[in-house]
């Protein structure tokens, strides 16, 4: 069987540019994917207005070598992103505070999810045992989990903590592969197989340091880790607005830093004094802006 990479866009670069017969069987795949994906070639010859031998010849224009590899590919591209083939546009009218409302709803809905489902005793013991570590390895790979990793970092090391994070794959496995027994690691992944994330925490599970994991339950990285905060996707089937589980994931990483704080207590204070006059010595001195742009 051939590798073809995506059907649905060699479809459309054959509607742009190929043949007449192959423009007029392109847009009608496009125009409805899932028929094309199940009909005979009989019926798709008839519906275009061409010959059965014409489709074969297009099957492999768009690098299949006939009906039934194009048909495996069509049907795979369906299951993969079948909702971005088909979704309507939303009506845009006077009105478009519908889109605040629909995303501030999702957030607020997926906020209250996640504190919902939360173990306080599993936050609270993360919580102390971050605090006396001797490093904090933060790992993401990914748009979200990515940036989960470098905010975790952006929490803790202002409370005095030794702490970096990676979403390179490479620099994963060669950060966890120098840890210690004096080291945290926590993994983000929504999906909980992002595999780098996977083969660090076993990496550095090896030499002995201690792996958190807030990720899927079930999954592989939740299987890997010695504790697991579970996040569970819970998607409203907007695919024209962002992700809400951001604003849930954040959440329980604004709990954790926050009972991190109140574990290393005082000793903190001076740490974010010094990054409070290290900032308003360069800009207007208002002691009621966030530490930090």
């Amino acid at each position: 069987m051939n590798s073809v990479a995506d059907i649905i866009t060699q479809l459309h670069a054959v509607a742009q540019e190929g043949s007449k017969s192959d423009r007029r069987l392109a847009a009608l795949v496009l125009a409805d994917p899932d028929y094309a994906s199940k009909a005979a070639i009989a019926e798709i010859a008839v519906r275009a207005g061409v010959s059965e031998p014409t489709v074969t010849r297009f099957c492999r224009t768009v690098g299949c070598d006939g009906i039934r590899e194009f048909k495996f590919f069509l049907a795979q591209a369906l299951a993969f992103g079948g909702q971005y083939l088909s979704a309507e546009i939303p009506a845009r009218d006077a009105d478009e505070s519908r889109i605040v409302t629909a995303v501030t709803t999702a957030a607020i809905a997926a906020i209250q999810r996640a504190s919902d489902g939360l173990d306080t005793i599993t936050l609270m013991r993360v919580a102390e045992r971050l605090a006396t570590s001797g490093h904090v390895l933060c790992l993401g790979s990914g748009g979200t989990s990515s940036m989960l990793a470098t905010e975790m970092q952006n929490r803790l090391f202002r409370l005095g903590l030794s702490v970096s994070a990676h979403v390179d794959g490479q620099l994963q496995r060669m950060y966890a592969a120098v840890a210690t027994r004096d080291t945290i690691v926590i993994a983000f992944s929504v999906s909980g197989y992002a595999r780098s994330v996977v083969e660090a925490l076993n990496v550095a599970r090896q030499y002995g340091a201690e792996t958190i994991a807030i990720t899927a339950p079930n999954s592989d990285l939740a299987k890997a880790a010695d504790v697991l905060i579970p996040y569970q996707v819970n998607e409203d089937g907007n695919i024209y607005k962002p992700s809400s589980s951001r604003y849930a994931l954040l959440t329980i990483l604004d709990i954790i830093a926050t009972a991190t704080a109140e574990a290393r207590g005082p000793q903190v204070l001076e740490s974010l004094r010094r990054i409070k006059h290290s900032l308003n010595t360069l800009k207007i001195d208002d002691p009621n802006l966030p530490l930090g742009d």
